[in-house]
């Protein structure tokens, strides 16, 4: 809920990121998910979502299109987000808590990885700049 203020313009329309993560966790696939936004000539913002899929699920580009037009259904098709990005697991600190927004956001903007002292798994920042397509 931290995250409920961290609103982007894309293409002229305020999405919420924590909306939009919202809609992909609701898809009976997705294990857990984090969008961020990445500067876009275009839109203004592009959606990138990082997502974890269900241990019994295969990631590929079926279910990147399916969970694009899911977004769409549930929210509209200027949510749906430019880039789905398949991860084992999302970054988290060592309480559990997700640090996905902070470092997939600079990482996707800049290829920073941010502050990085108190996550748990430092490898999974890497797998999810090296995702599969």
């Amino acid at each position: 809920m931290g995250r409920i203020d961290d609103v982007l313009n894309v293409a002229g329309h305020r999405i919420g990121t924590a909306e939009v993560e919202s809609a992909l966790v609701s898809h009976p696939k997705v294990a857990e998910a984090a969008v961020v936004g990445r500067p876009d000539a275009m839109k203004g913002q592009a959606l990138v979502a990082f997502v974890t899929v269900k241990g019994h699920v295969h990631a590929d580009g079926a279910l990147r299109e399916e969970l694009r037009q899911h977004v769409a259904k549930e929210i509209g098709p200027v949510a749906k987000p430019d880039d789905i990005r398949f991860a084992e697991a999302l970054t988290e600190n060592a309480l559990g808590q997700d640090h996905a927004p902070a470092a997939q956001a600079n990482r996707v903007r800049h290829g920073d990885q941010g502050d990085t002292t108190t996550l748990e798994d430092l490898g999974v920042l890497a797998r999810l700049t090296h995702v599969e397509e």
